[in-house]
Formats: structure tokens, C-alpha cells, sequence
């Protein structure tokens, strides 16, 4: 039997561990008409997020989000805007195989909105464990880590592009 991978965000801690590499990720944040906000709860640290993975190479940042959305809900959709660039390096992302450490990544996350155009919720259960289209003002009800919510935050209250 093989162990799964395990993940574990920090924000801000003075104990965290030490990053060894810095990785691109892309981000959607989805609407719908009711304007609810579109949420998985992630297979490997039972948090909620917006759809988020790691940019391949020969993939853009646009191709990456859609893709990620798609392969975590079922859902496609199509990028139509930037809620901003995150990069504080204050969050801090290990991945531990069994009890080995495998990674301590300092990400940098492009979030793009997005409206969907397709397909139905149909969650890997690798990736997501639930997905839901959550009222705003339900947001406190759900365990968000502190560096996806400003995501959101920034979504639901700007217009302009914040960029760190």
C-alpha cells in the first residue's frame, strides 16, 4: 500500500519549515449568476479553496487554471479577468510522503475570475474530497486557509488587480 502524500500550510510562522523551491501556481475564482463562490474541499488537508494548481511546463497561466478547475470540479470554464498576483513568502506549503519530507514550497499564485461554460460538478476524489457554490457571507462557516481567503477577499470586494 502505497502513503499518500500529505500537505501542510503555514502563514506566517516563525517555526515552519525553511522553503526549498518556488513554484508558479494559477488560481480561478468562480462566480455564479446567484453570486455564489465556487469551493472544493482538497483530498490531502481537508481545507476548502478556490481551484488552484501548479503551472506545467508549456502551459500558460490561463491554460493551467482552466485545466486545474476541470480536472478538481468537473466544471469548464473560461478566464475572463485577474483578481491578482500573491506571492507573500509568510505562506509556506510542505508535502510529506509517509513521515518524509518531501518539498517546502513558497508559491506564487496568479488568480484569474473566471465564469463557467460547461460540464457538471464531478469532483476527482483525489483532488476534492466535496465541491460546493458558497454565499459569500457563508464563508466564515467553512476552513479557509488564511492565503486562499485573501484571494477571495480581494475577489469579492475589488476590482483591480492586487498585486504583492
Amino acid at each position: 500500500m502505497t502513503k499518500r502524500t500529505r500537505r501542510i500550510d503555514y502563514w506566517h510562522d516563525p517555526d515552519a519549515p525553511k522553503p526549498t523551491t518556488r513554484k508558479a501556481s494559477a488560481s480561478v475564482f468562480v462566480l455564479d449568476d446567484a453570486g455564489r463562490l465556487l469551493l472544493l474541499r482538497r483530498a490531502d488537508n481537508d481545507l476548502w479553496t478556490i481551484p488552484t494548481g501548479g503551472i506545467k511546463k508549456g502551459e500558460t497561466v490561463a491554460q493551467c487554471a482552466i485545466r486545474e478547475c476541470r480536472e478538481e470540479t468537473g466544471l469548464e470554464v473560461e478566464a475572463t479577468g485577474l483578481v491578482g498576483v500573491f506571492s507573500d513568502p509568510g505562506h509556506v506549503i510542505a508535502y510529506l510522503h509517509g513521515k518524509k519530507l518531501d518539498e517546502v514550497r513558497q508559491p506564487i499564485n496568479v488568480c484569474l475570475r473566471a465564469r463557467v461554460t460547461g460540464g457538471r460538478i464531478d469532483p476527482d476524489p483525489r483532488e476534492a474530497a466535496d465541491v460546493a457554490w458558497v454565499d459569500p457571507a457563508d464563508l466564515d462557516g467553512y476552513r479557509i486557509h488564511p492565503a486562499i481567503l485573501r484571494r477571495i477577499r480581494h475577489g469579492l470586494t475589488s476590482g483591480e488587480p492586487y498585486v504583492e
